[in-house]
C-alpha cells in the first residue's frame, strides 16, 4: 500500500500555474462527484449505465433454462438495435439502446495496441461461446447429475448448480470476466489513458472551454466521466456512491466486498477521492494531477481483481476439502472469471497488463486440465494463488479469510 499512499500524498500537495503565470491555485478534491458549467452539470455516463443494465439482464438470463441461444446473444451483441422485432431486454429503453456490451469487450486503445486486434476480438467471441455453450450444453442436460466427464446439475445446499462438463458454470465465468473485459479495460486501458484524454485537439479544447456540441461538457472531461461510469454508473447516487457500495452485480459489487476486508479498508474511498480529484485537475488543467490519479485508480481496481480471483480459488479449494462438490464448483467459477481478468489489470506507469493473454491463458489451462474443477488439486489451487499475490503487496491469507 506504500506506493498507493506515496501517490495519493503527492497528488494532495501538487499545484498549478494558470494561464496567468503568476497565480498559482491549488487544486482539491471537491466533497462529491458534481461539477458544474454556468450551473448545469458537466457530468455525463449513460452509456455505461446502460450497459452495466445490459450485463444484469444477460447474467439473469443465462441461469433461465427456457432461453434460446439467439435470445441471449442478442443481449450480449444487440445487433438488432434499430428497434425491429427482437427485444431481449425486458427494459425497454435497452431494447432501443444502440449500446452493447460485446463491441466494449477487450476493446481499449491501449489493450488493443498492445495485445493486437485478434486477439481482442478471439476474447469477444470466447465470451460469446461460453454463452452458447450455456444453452447448448448446460441448458440442455439440466435434468441429469453433471459427473466428471458430463454436463448436468450438482446440488449446493438445496439449490442445484447447473455446470459444464468440466464443472463450470457459465454464467458466473460470463459475469466475472465481464469485469475484467469490459469495466476495468475500459476504464484503466481506455477512458483514463494518455492515449483516450489527450487524443487529437482534446487538451487544446479543454485549455479553451471548447465544449462538444450541444453538450455542457469537454470531450476530456466527458472520458474521464465515463471511467467513473463503469464503476459507479449503476449507484444509486453517483454523486456520493459510496453511501450504498454494491449496487451493481459486477466491479462496484466487489470493491464493496474488498473494502470490507479489513486488511483493505479505505480502498474504496481512496479510489472515489482519485476520481473526484483527477476530474478536478481536468478543470483545472493539471494533466499531471490527473495522471497521477489514474495511476491509483489503475492500481486500486487491479488489487480489487486479484483479491478476489485469490479468494474464490481459497474458498473453492476449502470447499472441496469438505466435499461441497456445487459451493466448490460455484466458486471456482467465479475464481475462473477473475483469474480470467487478469489480463486486463494495468501495471502502474506503464502499458503492459500484470499477466499476459498467455499467462492467463497458462493459468486458466490449470484450472481446466483433464476434467476440469473435478480433477484441480488444493496444491494447483495454492499455487495460482501464490502466483497473482506475488505480483502486488500482499498475501493470500490476506485475500482470504
Amino acid at each position: 500500500m506504500k506506493n498507493l499512499l506515496t501517490l495519493v500524498l503527492l497528488s494532495l500537495v501538487i499545484a498549478f500555474t494558470s494561464c496567468d503565470k503568476d497565480q498559482v491555485e491549488s487544486i482539491t478534491a471537491p466533497e462529491t462527484y458534481e461539477f458544474l458549467r454556468d450551473g448545469e452539470s458537466t457530468v455525463s455516463f449513460s452509456g455505461q449505465t446502460t450497459r452495466i443494465a445490459m450485463g444484469a439482464e444477460l447474467v439473469n438470463a443465462l441461469v433461465d433454462l427456457d432461453q434460446t441461444a439467439d435470445n441471449l446473444i442478442e443481449m450480449y451483441a444487440n445487433q438488432s438495435s434499430d428497434g425491429g422485432d427482437v427485444s431481449p431486454y425486458s427494459d425497454e429503453s435497452l431494447n432501443s439502446s444502440t449500446k452493447s456490451i460485446k463491441s466494449k469487450v477487450a476493446a481499449s486503445a491501449d489493450f488493443v495496441a498492445v495485445n493486437g486486434s485478434v486477439v481482442s476480438s478471439t476474447l469477444k467471441n470466447e465470451i460469446e461461446n461460453w454463452i452458447l455453450s450455456q444453452v447448448l450444453e448446460v441448458n440442455a442436460n439440466a435434468n441429469q447429475l453433471a459427473s466428471p466427464g458430463v454436463a448436468g446439475q450438482v446440488a449446493d445446499g438445496s439449490t442445484p448448480r447447473y455446470v459444464s462438463a468440466k464443472g463450470l458454470e457459465y454464467n458466473q465465468a460470463v459475469s466475472k470476466s465481464l469485469i475484467g473485459a469490459l469495466m476495468v479495460d475500459q476504464i484503466s486501458n481506455h477512458y483514463l489513458s494518455p492515449t483516450v484524454l489527450d487524443a487529437g485537439t482534446q487538451v487544446e479544447d479543454n485549455e479553451s472551454g471548447i465544449t462538444v456540441e450541444g453538450k455542457s461538457y469537454t470531450t476530456m472531461e466527458h472520458k474521464w466521466d465515463e471511467a467513473y461510469g463503469y464503476l459507479f454508473g449503476a449507484s444509486a447516487n453517483p454523486t456520493e456512491p459510496l453511501l450504498t457500495l454494491g449496487d451493481d452485480n459486477f466491479l462496484n459489487k466487489y470493491l464493496a466486498r474488498v473494502e470490507a476486508d479489513e486488511d483493505f479498508s479505505g480502498i474504496a474511498q481512496e479510489i472515489f477521492v482519485a476520481f473526484k480529484l483527477g476530474r478536478a485537475a481536468i478543470v483545472g488543467q493539471d494533466y499531471e494531477l490527473r495522471d497521477i490519479q489514474a495511476e491509483v485508480i489503475n492500481e486500486a481496481l487491479a488489487k480489487v481483481i486479484a483479491i478476489r480471483a485469490i479468494y474464490y480459488l481459497q474458498s473453492g479449494k476449502d470447499a472441496l476439502a469438505n466435499n461441497d462438490i456445487g459451493g466448490a464448483f460455484h466458486d471456482l467459477s467465479e475464481g475462473y472469471g477473475f483469474i480470467y481478468s487478469l489480463r486486463f489489470i494495468r501495471q502502474a506507469g506503464t502499458h503492459h497488463a500484470y499477466f499476459t493473454t498467455d499467462e492467463v491463458d497458462g493459468f486458466i489451462d490449470q484450472l481446466m486440465i483433464g476434467n476440469g474443477f473435478w480433477d484441480v488439486s488444493a496444491e494447483t489451487l495454492d499455487a495460482l494463488s501464490e502466483t497473482v499475490a506475488s505480483a502486488f503487496d500482499f498475501t493470500v491469507d490476506q485475500a482470504y479469510k
